[in-house]
């Protein structure tokens, strides 16, 4: 990890600015999260903010960057509409269009990278997920594309994602498609059997996995539930309750700004026990 100067960057003394851009934004974790790290790193003239910011508002917002801005997190429903702005993007990125990351390097050249696939590997390696040998995905939309993204690298068979609709179904099977996934669907009137699977994620909003909770094997795999306020969500809790292991969005939430913060400040490795401390406090006092 880049410790030098040379961008200005690395001087903890600079002032330098973030941001976590979005609608709805209030409820985000990422402000607490970066600037524990800010302080763990001892960059204690970085701020790290949040801005309500649609996809009408986004270009201008973006045009207005100046040199002290370090970087942007993006989150819904900016993920996609950011990319037209940006000068270029990771491959990770582009595996499934989906900018969560954005970075200001000294030339003012903006790169859009995404942080929550192997934010999503990480968590779950972290809980001694490695490998599995089938998955499956509750939802679709962006950050169901990003989990199927982190399954390409830790799936050896087949993934079922369970959907609403014929769009939604035709819309997996294609990132599948891309990323070199097997990727098969149902509809979300049989997601209960999504529960047998050895891993299941869940990307669905609050309350649409709700009746899942009663459906819990006996001797349920590993859960992923991407949510985390409210938490335990009752999928979560009925999943702990059976025995199984759980990965919830804080852990993803974690991960994710660990790398966020060693790409936008150039400072490594980021305190990942601080930022899950400050995560959890934040939570806590809600």
């Amino acid at each position: 990890m880049r410790t030098g100067a040379d961008d200005g960057r690395a001087d903890g003394t600079a002032k330098r600015r973030a941001a976590v851009l979005g609608s709805p934004i209030a409820h985000s974790l990422s402000p607490v999260l970066h600037r524990a790290a800010y302080r763990a790193l001892g960059l204690g003239e970085w701020t790290y903010d949040r801005f309500e910011i649609d996809e009408a508002a986004l270009p201008g917002f973006v045009r207005g960057l100046d040199s002290g801005w370090a970087g942007l997190s993006l989150t819904m429903p900016l993920k996609r509409a950011i990319i037209p702005l940006l000068d270029g993007i990771s491959p990770t990125a582009a595996s499934v269009e989906a900018v969560n990351t954005v970075v200001r390097d000294g030339d003012g050249r903006l790169t859009g990278d995404n942080t929550d696939i192997p934010g999503m590997v990480a968590a779950l390696r972290e809980r001694g997920v490695t490998a599995v040998p089938s998955a499956a995905v509750l939802g679709a939309g962006a950050t169901a594309a990003s989990a199927l993204a982190a399954l390409a690298r830790i799936c050896e068979g087949p993934v079922t994602a369970y959907v609403r609709g014929p769009a939604r179904a035709a819309e997996m099977r294609g990132w599948g498609e891309r990323l070199g996934l097997d990727v098969r669907t149902e509809d979300w009137e049989r997601a209960a059997g999504a529960l047998d699977a050895p891993l299941v994620i869940a990307t669905t909003p609050a309350g649409a996995a709700d009746a899942l909770a009663e459906r819990v094997p006996e001797r349920p795999g590993t859960l992923f539930d991407v949510l985390y306020d409210p938490w335990p969500t009752p999928l979560a809790a009925g999943w702990a309750g059976r025995g199984g292991a759980v990965v919830g969005g804080l852990d993803l939430l974690v991960h994710q700004a660990v790398l966020q913060v060693e790409l936008m400040t150039g400072h490594g490795p980021a305190p990942l026990a601080a930022i899950r401390e400050a995560g959890e406090r934040a939570l806590r006092d809600r």
